[in-house]
C-alpha cells in the first residue's frame, strides 16, 4: 500500500486578522490517499487527463484552478471511488479557534496527532506501507519525526507488526500527491471560504473527520 499526504491551510495562530491579510487560516485540512500497489496509476490518470485537456505545462495547484475544473476533478474522484473501492480517501480538518492555547504552543504535535487519527485505521493490518508526504508540507519538528511517531504508535500502542517506509515526495513530480493536494483544497475551501459547490459533490463520498468543532 501507498499512503499519500498533503494539506491545505496553515498552522499559524494569528486569528485576529483576516486570512492572507496578516492572519492565519481558520482551518487546516489534511488529505490522505490510500492506494493498493495494483491501483497506483489510477488517481494519477485523473490528473494526467486534466493536464491534457487544459494544456497545463507545469504543476497546477487546486488553489489556482477554476471552479469548473475543481468540479470536474470532484466528479472524476467520485467515479474513481465507485470503480476502484479499494482506494480510500480520508480527510481530517481542525477548527483552529477551538484548539486549546497550550496546544498551539507546539502546533507540530497537533499535526502529528491529526495524522495518527487517520493513518493508523487504514494500515494496521498491512505488513508494510510506503508513507509519501509532500516534501514541501508543514515540517513536523517536535520530538520524533512524523514517520517515527506513526511507527511508534503502530508498534507500541496498537501492537501491530506494520512497517512504515518513509518516502517523502515532490508534488510537481508525482500526480498522486497532486491528487491529494486537490482533495485537501476542495475540502478546506468549503470550511474556510464557504466554497460549497465542489464540496457538495465530494463531501458525502469521502470520509471527513472534524477536530475541535
Amino acid at each position: 500500500m501507498r499512503v499519500y499526504l498533503d494539506e491545505s491551510g496553515d498552522l499559524g495562530w494569528s486569528l485576529s486578522l483576516p486570512y492572507r491579510r496578516g492572519g492565519s487560516s481558520r482551518f487546516l485540512c489534511l488529505a490522505f490517499l490510500f492506494i493498493p500497489e495494483s491501483d497506483c496509476k489510477i488517481p494519477a490518470k485523473v490528473m494526467v487527463n486534466l493536464y491534457a485537456k487544459y494544456g497545463w505545462k507545469s504543476e497546477k495547484k487546486a488553489s489556482d484552478a477554476s471552479k469548473n475544473q475543481k468540479i470536474e476533478f470532484s466528479n472524476s474522484l467520485n467515479a474513481m471511488l465507485q470503480d476502484f473501492p479499494e482506494i480510500k480517501v480520508d480527510c481530517i480538518i481542525v477548527k483552529k479557534e477551538n484548539v486549546q492555547p497550550h496546544i498551539t504552543a507546539d502546533p507540530n504535535k497537533l499535526y502529528n496527532y491529526m495524522c495518527r487519527l487517520v493513518v493508523v485505521d487504514h494500515v494496521q493490518d498491512e505488513e508494510k506501507f510506503d508513507f509519501i508526504p509532500d516534501k514541501r508540507t508543514i515540517k513536523v519538528e517536535s520530538g520524533n519525526s512524523l514517520s517515527d511517531y506513526l511507527q511508534t504508535v503502530l508498534w507500541f500502542e496498537n501492537r501491530t507488526k506494520t512497517t512504515l517506509i518513509n518516502k517523502p515526495g515532490e508534488s510537481h513530480a508525482d500526480y498522486n500527491l497532486q491528487f491529494a493536494d486537490w482533495i485537501a483544497h476542495c475540502i478546506w475551501a468549503h470550511y474556510e471560504n464557504a466554497e460549497n459547490d465542489v464540496f457538495a459533490i465530494i463531501g458525502r463520498k469521502i470520509k471527513i473527520r472534524q477536530l475541535y468543532f
